[in-house]
């Protein structure tokens, strides 16, 4: 058996892959960066005993899904977990936020996660099995200012996972949807947080990871890793909308008037 895991340099990503790896599963790692990939390759097939191909792509780009499909299929590899994880986000208001980056942001976040669901599913829902992991957030359940193209893409990565997992249920694939939120990883200092302190209260990559892998085996459709994190979300579906996103600016350090 073969995974597929996207943004596997890093992070979350990269916690994925060591879980498959120690379930004896081969691997097909894509991202951009060379040595990252390649060392880790190197350190899964040594420990594992697995396969692990690296392709490089830069996912963010129009026409990535097609390339990537077509890539693993002239490789003649057949994927049975597709991990739809790369993504990035950009904290700052919107009106004066580089247009191109949040252009990438949407090509990443939806479109190539979008168009690699429908490429790999179809051959999933041919086979009669398959499973595909997409990576949401906990920003999939409110509104984000501050933050606002990336969570509109989360909540985009979680009603589209929704719909998919009951269309392809009949059919013998699962459809996971894991909802992390604020994790030890590279990910707030890409997004403009700054670096990530040492005494950070944040769960590492490692423990959301192996939380989100047990329950895509265990075949959970939404999974929220935290505590704290179900706890708010229970609690923000009995407020109004408006002090649902007042409440998100005022955490995102917006300035309350």
């Amino acid at each position: 058996m073969t995974a597929l895991i996207t943004g596997a340099s890093a992070g979350i990503g990269l916690e994925l892959a060591r879980e498959f790896a120690q379930d004896k599963i081969d691997l097909v790692l894509v991202a951009r960066r060379e040595e990252r990939l390649t060392k880790l390759a190197q350190e899964l097939e040594t420990s594992h005993g697995i396969s692990v191909t690296v392709i490089l792509q830069d996912l963010s780009e129009p026409s990535a899904a097609e390339v990537l499909f077509q890539t693993v299929q002239d490789k003649k590899i057949d994927i049975h977990y597709l991990v739809n994880n790369a993504g990035f986000g950009d904290v700052g208001e919107f009106v004066h936020s580089d247009m191109d980056k949040q252009h990438a942001m949407i090509n990443l976040n939806v479109l190539t996660l979008t168009k690699l669901t429908r490429l790999f599913g179809a051959v999933m829902k041919e086979k009669g099995s398959g499973t595909i992991l997409n990576v949401a957030s906990d920003a999939a359940f409110r509104p984000g200012p501050m933050m606002s193209v990336y969570f509109a893409t989360k909540h985009y990565v979680l009603a589209f996972s929704e719909a998919i997992a009951e269309e392809l249920k009949p059919y013998g694939v699962v459809i996971s949807i894991l909802c992390p939120g604020a994790t030890q990883s590279e990910f707030g200092e890409m997004a403009g947080f700054g670096p990530l302190a040492e005494d950070s209260p944040f769960p590492t990559s490692k423990e959301v990871a192996a939380y989100g892998y047990e329950q895509m085996k265990n075949g959970e459709v939404i999974v929220v890793h935290g505590k704290n994190n179900q706890e708010r979300i229970a609690e923000e579906k009995d407020m109004t909308r408006r002090q649902v996103r007042e409440r998100v600016y005022e955490q995102m350090g917006g300035v309350v008037k």
